[in-house]
C-alpha cells in the first residue's frame, strides 16, 4: 500500500450525492448560466454514511468530488496517479492510500486478501471519511471491497451480490463473488462500524 496525504478538513454535508441525468459532456458545456456543472466520475454511488465508490475520476469529475469534502481516496489500480488528480488531492487536502490491485481478467484473476483487508481498515476508519473507493471502471476491484465491507454490515449473500452486479453488469465475475463468498470477516467483527446504521 502506498499513502499520500495531508491533513483532512473538516467535512461539510454536500447533500444529494445522487448521479446527474447521463447525457453528453464537453469542456464548452463545463458552465451553464454561470454555473459549474457537477459530473460524477462513472459507476459513481454511495455506499454509505461518509463512503463513495466509482470508476476512476479525472478532471471532468473534480467540482463533483470537491464538493463531497472528501479527506480520502483509496486508489485500488497499480499504475501510478495522474498528476492531475495528485494536483487536486494536494490542492483539497485529499489523502490517497493505493493499494495495487492488478485488473487481471479470468479465468487468471488473483484477488489478494490481504490487499482487501488493508483496504478495508482504511474504509472503517471514520478519520478517513468522507472516503471515495476507486478502481478503473468501478466494477470488480472496487465490489470485491464493498461486497466484503457488506459482509462486516452483515448483509446477506444475495443482497451483496445483486449489488456487486448492478455495477459490474454483463461484466460480472464468477470469481469475485466467489472471492467475497469465502471471504472471512470473523478477525474483523471488533473493528466497530460506527458510521452505519448495521446492528453488530
Amino acid at each position: 500500500m502506498r499513502v499520500e496525504g495531508f491533513e483532512g478538513k473538516p467535512y461539510e454535508a454536500a447533500g444529494d450525492h445522487s448521479p446527474p441525468p447521463d447525457y453528453p459532456f464537453t469542456v464548452e458545456d463545463s458552465e451553464i448560466n454561470g454555473e459549474g456543472l457537477f459530473v460524477p466520475p462513472l459507476n459513481f454511488a454511495m455506499v454509505d454514511n461518509g463512503v463513495f465508490r466509482s470508476g476512476f475520476p479525472d478532471s471532468t469529475n473534480f467540482s463533483f468530488l470537491q464538493s463531497l469534502g472528501l479527506r480520502s481516496i483509496i486508489n485500488l489500480c497499480p499504475e501510478t496517479y495522474p498528476e492531475a488528480n495528485n494536483e487536486f488531492l494536494k490542492t483539497n487536502a485529499i489523502r490517497l492510500f493505493q493499494f495495487g490491485i492488478d485488473g487481471c481478467k479470468e479465468p487468471f484473476v488473483n484477488i489478494p486478501e490481504e490487499t482487501i483487508r488493508e483496504a478495508l481498515n482504511v474504509v472503517l476508519d471514520v478519520k478517513n471519511h468522507p472516503v471515495l473507493i476507486h478502481c478503473k471502471r468501478g466494477k470488480h476491484r472496487t465490489g470485491c471491497v464493498v461486497g466484503c465491507l457488506r459482509k462486516l454490515q452483515r448483509w446477506c449473500l444475495s443482497s451483496i451480490f445483486v449489488e456487486y452486479q448492478r455495477f459490474a453488469a454483463a461484466k460480472a465475475r464468477v470469481t469475485d463473488q466467489r472471492f467475497i463468498e469465502r471471504f472471512d470477516v470473523s478477525n474483523m467483527n471488533d473493528i466497530p462500524i460506527t458510521f452505519s446504521c448495521s446492528k453488530r
